[in-house]
């Protein structure tokens, strides 16, 4: 199964289970575990960063290894990717400026910034791979498109940090 139909059969499976839920963490939570569970032979670390404040992003739920508790504005590919609001594919974390190596299994990472309807930033998802350059647009499209769900699906219940 080519990755993109990997997600073509995650994404219903991921709504389905997020739907009419108002337990934010819980479903953070199960999103991660499913993305996890889902491609195991490439996700060495799933999970989420969420704002805290306006200056740093905090650990939220995940799966995998254990992780840094926090990740300043701009620093690191999380940070990055929120100080430029857009989804950040590193091939070679050794290569990044700047990255902060939470796990040095960590090779390659993806990481989407979530917003709300109003482009209010509420924090990222997070994809680590052992391998480099083990991510693509199909993974891009991919969980730009779960995010996108998520931020429906939680938008009415809380946007207020959780940490």
């Amino acid at each position: 199964m080519t990755r993109k139909e990997q997600y073509q059969q995650l994404i219903p499976q991921i709504t389905a289970l997020i739907k009419g839920e108002t337990n934010v963490v819980g479903i953070l939570a199960n999103v991660s575990a499913a993305l996890h569970e889902s491609f195991p032979e490439r996700f060495f670390w799933v999970g989420f960063y969420l704002q805290q404040d306006g200056e740093v992003l905090r650990l939220g739920p995940f799966q995998g290894s254990v992780a840094c508790y926090t990740i300043p504005y701009g620093k690191g590919v999380c940070g990055k990717a929120w100080e430029e609001g857009r989804t950040l594919i590193v091939p070679d974390v050794e290569k990044f400026p700047g990255h902060i190596a939470c796990s040095s299994l960590s090779r390659s990472e993806i990481v989407v910034p979530m917003y709300d309807s109003s482009r209010r930033f509420y924090g990222v998802l997070d994809v680590d791979s052992t391998h480099i350059d083990d991510f693509n647009t199909d993974d891009k499209e991919g969980l730009e498109r779960i995010v996108a769900l998520l931020m429906a699906e939680v938008r009415e219940v809380t946007m207020q940090p959780l940490c």
